[in-house]
């Protein structure tokens, strides 16, 4: 998700909140995306089809803030302004399968978006390569987490936090509802949210065509966000400056994010990690002994709503898990 820069996570966390989009698999009846009706038919080879990967397999992480774990320590590679983790599931998936510091290469950058895995992106603090650049034919593995920042949830977030701020001073939704924030996006059977979404999708379809010729001969795989809040408030409307009906809200355009990436990537003949399923229960509103996503104010190290240490190690545990099918 968007953290271009420190600055931009300090005023983030000042505002009230950073929102991930977390997501699911998609649900009996979901309305099929653009980017599954754009394609004819997956390629032939498919990530379940190649060679297993093992300690002699050149690997390549793609991805935004929640592959490259801003603030969890310690803070490692270049540009700094990526704010990588050598505790980040790249890092761990790297570690656990035994490949060597040489054929390991991290590219995720806080605040990419798709465009930036084919251009230059300039973080504040250096430029980081286009993430593409790091594959070649000899790459044996490729794992992708990235969509959050192209459907710019942070603008989202300042629409929402400002709105929840507005129903709690004037009572609780007395005068607008418990949906102020849904109320901006969803208008006359229109979800804006979901275009930008399908909008997405088409890019990513590209990009993942644009991974299988850089490296024809490596599993790739995309990686889905964990859960960021619940699906009902609860008591978490509150404590994250949001309407107790726009925590569901975002939540539902998180899952249809998630959905959006498990259809590009079956598209696309590339696997897909769900790592929603096993962070649900583990959200920015649980219980911090057991929360994979840090609230607004972080209370482990962690950029505010991202995954902390226990949350990278649960989706590099859900890579590996896939890897082992």
């Amino acid at each position: 998700m968007k953290t271009s820069t420190r600055a931009g996570l300090a005023v983030l966390a000042m505002s009230g909140v950073l929102l991930a989009a977390a997501g699911c698999d998609p649900k009996d009846g979901d309305p099929v995306s653009a980017t599954s009706r754009k394609a004819s038919a997956a390629p032939a080879t498919t990530a379940a089809a190649l060679a297993p990967v093992t300690a002699n397999s050149p690997y390549v992480a793609l991805g935004d803030s929640y592959t490259a774990g801003p603030n969890i320590p310690g803070q490692t590679g270049t540009p700094a302004g990526c704010d990588r983790s050598d505790r980040n599931y790249p890092s761990l998936v790297a570690q656990n399968l035994g490949i060597k510091a040489a054929d390991f290469r991290d590219m995720s950058c806080s605040g990419a978006t798709i465009a930036d895995l084919s251009s230059a992106q300039s973080t504040g603090d250096g430029d980081n390569p286009a993430q593409l650049s790091a594959l070649s034919g000899t790459t044996r593995l490729v794992t992708l987490g990235i969509g959050g920042n192209d459907i710019d949830f942070s603008a989202i977030i300042k629409k929402c936090v400002t709105a929840g701020v507005f129903y709690y001073a004037t009572g609780n939704g007395k005068y607008t509802g418990d949906t102020p924030c849904k109320d901006q996006y969803i208008s006359g059977g229109t979800d804006t949210v979901r275009q930008k979404i399908d909008a997405a999708g088409e890019q990513l379809a590209d990009a993942l065509g644009d991974i299988k010729r850089r490296a024809p001969n490596a599993a790739v795989y995309v990686v889905g966000y964990p859960a960021a809040l619940p699906s009902e408030a609860g008591n978490c409307g509150r404590e994250m400056g949001l309407a107790p009906g726009d925590v569901t809200f975002l939540h539902q355009e998180q899952q249809r994010l998630n959905t959006m990436l498990k259809q590009a990537a079956q598209a696309a003949g590339a696997g897909y990690v769900d790592t929603y399923t096993p962070s649900v229960g583990h959200d920015a509103c649980s219980a911090r002994s057991t929360r994979w996503i840090e609230p607004m104010i972080p209370l482990a190290p962690a950029a505010p709503v991202h995954p902390n240490a226990r949350g990278e190690r649960g989706m590099a545990d859900a890579v590996l898990d896939k890897l082992k099918r």
